[in-house]
């Protein structure tokens, strides 16, 4: 590195851009430059992928003790730096801070998790309908996986994709999203002092028109793991499909929350805000949409609105906040202007919306809470990414089932009751990928699979043992002795 510029990794080199260098400004405070980060052009993505073909080769052949050691280095420093890097990621995201060292936290525990799945490589064994043969079947590595992530949980999603595919030998090219180029370059930074051979792992960083247009045309990548939006996805869906390479989408969600007659109030309130509003509403799997059965609904509704009185937005480093920042001026406008479709729609502005201005030059919202609304309105159509939550009256459970499986999405589906028939028909008819039971429908674990239905995703899921699905072929060897 030099002249104080954050740079590429490619072949086992820190690599300033072929391209001039951004910015990397938090969305918090205009003033907080937190680097300068290169910017790969054409020639150097193409460097990274064929330094990964070669790299992998060499990973491939590496002791599984070696890849084993390898990714618990890696945890080990994510979870004793979380403080750390919690707080580089809460400045260029918006988050706030415990959210931040959460995230790293987690990604610690994800390296943890795989690199106990390198020593469960296990293949099986069968008999031959012919006399005399035998039959083996093992998993091998995909080859060079490319990696292209979201801004939302920079560091997360990163290492739930990165781990697995160091895992299981295979090479990995990593384009971050170059909203928060800096969490990138700290895991990155962790990875390159272990010792890989050079190639195994690449960052480059730069605009998905440029550099991820790369990546998901090349024909030297074998697999392409993607998260973001719906629109992006489709395209990285056609780009890959013509050279037949191996595609894994998570992208839109548009989540609900389902609270019936017969729900503990005050957890269902607590489920809601949390699934709603925390990350600033900025998650895949944040519920954006209340469906309340109308029993409960008018005490649901001033409930919530008590309980959003008491959360504190403000700068994400200061103590006793609880949504941080706005991500960046376009979020805020596309936030601002949800706000206005749903009151131009007939919804009813119960609590929030309000830009705040802190002594800081960032973006910052109260969490909004619309009433009146019905399923068929764009704000419960289209995923917002916003801190805006909006409530659907329906009259029984059946109503609230057929409205939360009305959308072109499917990752999380939540419901809040104390009857067991309920709980058990919703997590059997919900056509989500995920399904929580008086739990809000953020927050997932990292040992089980994760992934949407319809438009949400596409490709074997994530995380957990299922992550071999995608992260590896499987070959079958006959024998005969």
């Amino acid at each position: 590195m030099s002249n104080s510029i954050f740079c590429n990794f490619i072949a086992g080199e820190w690599v300033e851009g072929g391209k001039k260098a951004i910015e990397n400004i938090s969305p918090a405070d205009s003033k907080d430059l937190i680097g300068l980060y290169a910017q790969a052009d054409k020639e150097q993505t193409e460097a990274a992928i064929s330094a990964a073909v070669a790299g992998q080769l060499a990973w491939q052949q590496s002791g599984l003790e070696q890849r084993y050691s390898v990714l618990m280095a890696i945890g080990d420093e994510l979870i004793t730096r979380k403080d750390e890097l919690g707080e580089l990621l809460a400045r260029e995201e918006g988050k706030t801070l415990a959210e931040g060292a959460g995230e790293v936290y987690r990604s610690g525990q994800f390296f943890h998790y795989y690199a106990a799945e390198v020593l469960r490589q296990m293949g099986e064994t069968a008999d031959s309908v012919r006399p005399g043969v035998d039959i083996e079947t093992r998993r091998e590595p995909v080859g060079v996986v490319g990696i292209i992530t979201p801004w939302n949980f920079p560091t997360a999603t990163g290492a739930w994709k990165i781990a697995p595919a160091l895992a299981f030998g295979n090479a990995v090219v990593w384009k971050p999203a170059n909203q928060v180029p800096g969490s990138a370059w700290a895991l990155t930074e962790i990875i390159s002092r272990q010792g890989l051979p050079a190639g195994t792992f690449n960052l480059v960083m730069g605009p998905g028109s440029e550099v991820g247009d790369i990546l998901i045309h090349s024909r030297k990548i074998n697999a392409l793991t993607f998260t973001g939006s719906l629109e992006t996805g489709r395209k990285v869906a056609a780009a890959t499909a013509v050279n037949l390479v191996k595609c894994q989408l998570e992208m839109g969600s548009k989540n609900a929350l389902v609270v019936l007659d017969d729900a503990d109030l005050e957890n269902a309130v607590e489920c809601a805000v949390g699934g709603a509003f925390g990350g600033t509403g900025q998650k895949c799997t944040a519920s954006s949409r209340l469906i309340v059965t109308e029993g409960i609904h008018d005490r649901f509704v001033s409930a919530m609105i008590e309980r959003m009185k008491k959360l504190v937005v403000g700068h994400p480093l200061k103590p006793g906040v609880h949504i941080g920042a706005v991500a960046d001026a376009r979020q805020m406008e596309q936030n601002l202007s949800y706000l206005e479709l749903a009151k131009n729609e007939g919804g009813t502005l119960a609590y929030g919306g309000d830009v705040l201005i802190e002594d800081t030059d960032g973006y910052f919202m109260t969490p909004a809470l619309f009433t009146d609304t019905t399923n068929q309105m764009t704000i419960n159509r289209e995923e917002a990414f916003a801190p805006i939550a909006c409530i659907i009256k329906v009259k029984d459970y059946q109503e609230a089932l057929d409205t939360l499986n009305d959308t072109n999405f499917g990752l999380t589906g939540g419901i809040c009751t104390t009857s067991l028939r309920h709980a058990t028909d919703f997590k059997r008819n919900a056509k989500t990928g995920c399904v929580m039971i008086n739990l809000p429908t953020a927050g997932t674990d990292y040992h089980v699979p994760f992934g949407g239905r319809k438009d949400s995703s596409f490709g074997p899921r994530e995380q957990g043992t299922y992550a071999k699905e995608f992260y590896t072929i499987v070959k079958t060897t006959y024998i005969r002795a």
